[in-house]
């Protein structure tokens, strides 16, 4: 079997409640997904539907109790450093440099190798000379760069991403969206990302999971062309715009068009 063929992420029947009130709230229903090792999945679907609870189960931060997941062919019993997160907010330590916080879940390997490594990430993600300053010194979209950097400095297989460019500017998040597509590509790590952007899901995802409201099930999965997908002003771009659009406004008198732009 090659890479490319490998699930490395495996979810059967996977549900999930919550208790609120003293009553159960089931955010997860009948969850059924395979994820291909190298590939880059998008998971889109209303506010509240699930998609970070289903992240956060990937990762092994949020227990499952019926169901079976699984990361590199083993249960998921909780965090592993295979298995790297990027928060929407940064979640750097404010207290130390940029290359302490990147460097910050490296163990057992030497001072010399530990900064080689640091700088190595700083480096791929275009903060190389910025190690030495501290969070508040950063810019929105370079604080998300260092928090990529460090959720790759472990060098996991799977780096999973909940709405980190959320609260970017429009320019600083399509430029970010360029360059986590291109340190994907690079390093072949499995990514999985969250979205409320359709176009970002799009543009990054070589497949989208669309989700319902919840309880969150999956809809569809819709596999995007390789070339056409990265293609923001293409027909093809549109018409799978088109047809995630329809999926949140199925139920819904809300009117939308999609333009197409040639």
């Amino acid at each position: 079997m090659s890479n490319k063929d490998k699930n490395i992420i495996k979810i059967h029947n996977l549900n999930k409640e919550f208790v609120v009130n003293k009553n159960p709230l089931r955010v997860l229903s009948d969850i059924n997904l395979e994820i291909k090792e190298g590939e880059f999945v998008t998971i889109v679907g209303h506010s509240g539907c699930g998609k970070s609870t289903l992240l956060k189960i990937m990762c092994g931060l949020v227990d499952y109790e019926d169901g079976t997941v699984e990361r590199n062919g083993h249960p998921v019993e909780g965090p592993g450093p295979n298995c790297g997160m990027v928060f929407q907010d940064h979640r750097l330590l404010p207290w130390l440099k940029i290359k302490d916080n990147v460097g910050f879940g490296l163990k057992n390997i030497s001072k010399e190798e530990k900064e080689k490594t640091v700088l190595s990430h700083l480096k791929m993600v275009g903060l190389e000379g910025f190690e030495n300053s501290y969070p508040a010194q950063l810019s929105g979209g370079m604080s998300q760069r260092a928090a990529i950097a460090r959720g790759l400095a472990n060098n996991p297989t799977i780096l999973l991403l909940d709405e980190p460019f959320g609260a970017l500017d429009a320019l600083t998040r399509i430029q970010m969206q360029k360059e986590i597509l291109e340190i994907q590509k690079k390093e072949k790590t499995t990514m999985v990302m969250v979205t409320h952007d359709i176009d970002e899901a799009i543009y990054l995802g070589d497949r989208i999971v669309v989700m319902s409201a919840r309880p969150g099930e999956i809809k569809e999965i819709i596999e995007t062309d390789p070339v056409e997908s990265k293609k923001r002003g293409s027909v093809k771009f549109a018409e799978y715009k088109k047809k995630i659009y329809a999926y949140f406004f199925e139920d819904s008198d809300v009117d939308y068009e999609i333009e197409y732009v040639i």
